[in-house]
Parts: C-alpha cells; sequence; structure tokens
C-alpha cells in the first residue's frame, strides 16, 4: 500500500505492507534509530514517538494507521528549543541518560508539559510517566526532571520561573 504521511516535519510517501509496524518502517525504510525495538509489546516504551500530539509505542502501531498521520520522532525532536530545555532539566535533576530509553523519557516529559505547562502533582506527572520502563533512572528523579524542565522551559519563554 501506498502511504502519505509528515515525518518530522516533511511530507513523505512510502510503499509497505499494511502491517509493517512503524517502529520497522522508522528504524528500516528511514534510518531514526532514536525509537528502540525493545519488547515489541507496548510494555517497555523505547520505541515512543510523538503520533498525532500523543506519545505512543511505535511497536504498536501497524502502517495502515499512519495514513495522513503526524509522527515526530526523537531525532525530529531533538532539532527544537524546547529538546535542549529537556536535556537541561534532566541534568539538573542529575539524570544521566543511558540512550536506550531516551525516546520514551524525553518525549513523555514533553507532551507532559504540552498539556499541562507548570505540572505540580508528583502522582499526576509519575501516572503520566508509567508507560516508560527506565532501568537507568527512579521515577522520583523523573519527576523531579520534569519540574526542573518546567521551570526552565518558563523563564526561557517569558522570563519566570514556574
Amino acid at each position: 500500500m501506498t502511504l502519505g504521511f509528515t515525518l518530522n516535519h516533511e511530507n513523505v510517501t512510502i510503499q509497505t505492507a499494511a502491517d509493517t509496524r512503524l517502529i520497522d518502517l522508522l528504524r528500516e525504510r528511514f534510518s531514526l534509530t532514536g525509537a528502540k525495538s525493545g519488547c515489541l509489546t507496548g510494555d517497555c516504551g523505547v520505541c515512543s514517538v510523538i503520533f498525532n500530539r500523543m506519545v505512543v509505542k511505535s511497536c504498536l502501531i501497524p502502517a495502515f494507521r499512519i495514513q495522513n498521520s503526524t509522527i515526530i520522532t526523537l531525532e525530529g525532536f531533538a532539532k527544537t528549543d524546547d529538546y535542549t530545555d529537556i536535556i537541561q532539566g534532566l541534568s539538573a535533576a542529575g539524570v544521566l541518560n543511558c540512550g536506550y530509553c531516551d525516546s520514551g523519557k524525553i518525549l513523555t516529559m514533553e507532551t507532559i508539559l504540552a498539556k499541562k505547562p507548570r505540572p505540580s502533582s508528583r502522582k499526576d506527572i509519575l501516572a503520566e510517566l508509567r508507560g516508560i520502563r527506565c532501568r537507568c533512572t527512579e521515577p522520583e528523579s523523573l519527576v523531579a526532571a520534569v519540574l526542573a524542565i518546567a521551570d526552565i522551559r518558563q523563564r526561557r519563554l517569558y522570563g519566570r520561573r514556574a
């Protein structure tokens, strides 16, 4: 089947089987390896991408669902000021990235802050992060990072603290 969609702000068209997984298309057809091929069951989150403004596990998305969609991968997001905010916030919170689960952590943090630029509830932040299985960082460190990122972003955008 022929599919047209937007990938990292660029309109693309590909030929593929309807049941090909999005993770496989990204890695094999577009050489975008920021999303990793982990469990392939949607449990770990290392294959996360932003799909129509929501973080999804790309291992669960068949190709036929991407027609006319918008997909942002870690590589596409890494070109933004928002990405820089996240990297600075992770560093400020003492979170070191192993490189394996970055796509899940970083893109999930972005969608948290896109929904609520000034998150205050640790419980709500933890709930949003529940789909990410990160072995290199404790959940409370990720919460601290989200709060630090919110502060950094508010200062960048408005010159004030969150």
